[in-house]
């Protein structure tokens, strides 16, 4: 945890003054007892969800609660110009590319379907509003940000690519992961662009045609097969090096 992510419920002053003063317990304040060994006095990298980043100094620490005194006077880095159309991975997957793709700065998140996608994945409760929740918090900490990425479901292909993605790729540029044919993964892209990766195993080559002839081209990463979450960060990684 590089970031102590602040929500509104956390304020115990009014949140619109310089030096207002935050309470927390539960996991942050385990996490500062434990890992960073913290002391009334410490200052401690803070940011509010959605806000700006700063600092907050330790008033009070005991084992049930911790307060600071908090300034939050400088804006969170900068978002990637990147939308990434993720075929909906499993379970244990999901929790670390939710992670990967927040920390490294994207903002909005397609979870999609695909054939190679198990039906079962879909009820899983991990898609539940507050378990993706947890895992873009944990991502906001890691990176020192405080956007929380938005996520969407579309749980039926052909109606989501034909329907509703052409007006999500105005203006961007759309490239679709995949192990067979395009070209290699592009690098030091300075446009908007809309990145697609399919499950294990990747898109069949129905669905590759499909997002071609919506505007994407076929890239990869060369002759490896990677997971997913491998593929996530390097593709995202070498587009915006």
């Amino acid at each position: 945890m590089n970031l102590l992510l602040l929500e509104p419920q956390n304020f115990i002053t009014d949140e619109s003054v310089d030096g207002q003063l935050v309470e927390l317990t539960h996991r942050q304040l385990k996490h500062v007892l434990e890992v960073h060994q913290a002391q009334e006095g410490d200052e401690l990298r803070v940011g509010l969800l959605n806000g700006n980043v700063g600092s907050g100094v330790i008033t009070h620490l005991s084992p049930d609660r911790m307060q600071l005194r908090v300034n939050l006077d400088a804006p969170p880095p900068p978002p990637l110009p990147l939308m990434v159309l993720l075929a909906l991975p499993r379970p244990k997957m999901l929790k670390r590319s939710l992670q990967h793709l927040t920390a490294l700065g994207v903002k909005k998140i397609i979870l999609m379907n695909s054939y190679r996608v198990e039906k079962s994945f879909w009820q899983s409760p991990w898609l539940s509003p507050e378990k993706i929740h947890e895992q873009l918090v944990l991502g906001l900490e890691q990176a020192r940000d405080t956007m929380l990425p938005e996520v969407i479901l579309e749980k039926r292909f052909k109606p989501f690519v034909e329907d509703r993605l052409p007006a999500l790729m105005e203006g961007k540029r759309g490239l679709v992961a995949h192990p067979v044919g395009g070209q290699a993964c592009p690098h030091q892209v300075t446009e908007s662009a809309v990145l697609a990766i399919g499950p294990e195993g990747g898109f069949i080559e129905y669905e590759v045609d499909k997002l071609e002839h919506a505007g994407f081209e076929r890239i990869h990463l060369g002759p490896r097969i990677l997971r997913v979450e491998t593929a996530v960060t390097a593709i995202v990684s070498k587009l915006y090096d």
